[in-house]
């Protein structure tokens, strides 16, 4: 099953089919909060091993697609607004890539690519939602104007709470790795 080129072309779509439905799973099975926050999903621990243990190119697939699936099915659910399917994957995928850069570095380096990820993941929500709310495209029109927007905007900073999955996905990563690696994933 391993080439010395690492995985199979096969192995790794099927983790990232395997591990695309786990992220939509764990983001429709989430904990709910007043809006506009919408939700703490139990996804980040899982995008952010699977970044370690297979890669920044399976785990952006796995994490954009499970997440748009999610999220897509958080609309009709949940009625959260249509955008949010695009926001969940402009803001999480490329986490994916932030991590598994770091991937083969020092324990240290990792934690501090896992931070990085979820600031950037909460960046990515935050200022497109201080432009939608300062326009008045979110919510009706009541928070329009930039010092308003801002108001409205910073509740998304909240997003760096996904910091207390940081142990769960390196107690992943520890407990996964040897299944991995027997995959292919070095």
């Amino acid at each position: 099953m391993v080439s010395n080129g690492g995985p199979r072309l096969s192995v790794k779509l099927s983790v990232v089919a395997v591990f695309s439905a786990l992220i939509a799973l764990s983001t429709v099975l989430s904990i709910p909060l007043p809006q506009p926050l919408g939700e703490l999903t139990w996804a980040p621990p899982i995008y952010l091993a699977l970044s370690v243990l297979a890669g920044s190119e399976v785990g952006f697939w796995s994490t954009g697609i499970g997440s748009f699936i999610g999220e897509s099915l958080n609309i009709p659910l949940k009625g959260f607004p249509p955008i949010y399917a695009l926001g969940i994957v402009w803001a999480r995928a490329p986490e994916a890539l932030i991590v598994g850069w770091a991937r083969k570095k020092s324990r240290r380096t990792l934690v501090a690519a896992m931070v990085l990820a979820t600031l950037f993941e909460t960046l990515a929500f935050f200022f497109p939602d201080w432009l939608f709310y300062s326009k008045g495209l979110f919510y009706g029109s009541q928070n329009e104007g930039l010092v308003p927007g801002f108001w409205a905007a910073s509740f998304d900073l909240l997003t760096m709470v996904d910091l207390v999955f940081i142990p769960a996905a390196l107690l992943i990563i520890q407990r996964a790795r040897p299944e991995f690696t027997r995959l292919g994933f070095a």
